[in-house]
């Protein structure tokens, strides 16, 4: 008996330690690692010029479409809620949804427009130059 409830007790023990480890484990998603952009093009060179990294959280509202700009600088961005539709001047077009990742289009002409109903929200990250815009209106 004193066996048994010994193997019960290393059982439990072990298996408490399991669970244990499944909370505290530390999650990794990859949600993009690439050297181009969404719409094929190789991402650019990094200039020189002291480094200014610059996180914007963006909300646009449903039925909105944002005006024709560029980004100089690489960026990408996460979308946290809603949908995004982006769409380059040539007219190639991505289409996002909450949880998708966009690394942007760089010095090529776009818009975003949320064809939606509910907000759109996307944390966006630039890596910019300091003094160097990080977009660009037509």
């Amino acid at each position: 008996m004193k066996k048994v409830l010994c193997g019960i007790c290393l059982i439990l023990s072990l298996t408490s330690n399991v669970w244990a480890q499944d909370v505290n484990t530390v999650n990794v998603d990859v949600l993009a690692k690439t050297s181009s952009s969404w719409s094929g093009r190789a991402l650019p060179g990094y200039t020189k010029g002291n480094p200014e990294i610059t996180i914007l959280k963006i909300t646009i509202p449903p039925k909105v479409q944002l005006p024709l700009h560029l980004h100089p600088v690489i960026n990408a961005g996460v979308l946290l809620k809603g949908e995004l539709t982006v769409v380059t001047e040539d007219n190639k077009t991505l289409h996002l949804k909450a949880g998708d990742s966009i690394v942007e289009v760089v010095n090529q002409w776009h818009f975003g427009k949320n064809e939606g109903n509910e907000p759109a929200e996307i944390i966006v990250f630039y890596a910019g130059i300091q003094n160097t815009p990080i977009t660009i209106k037509k």
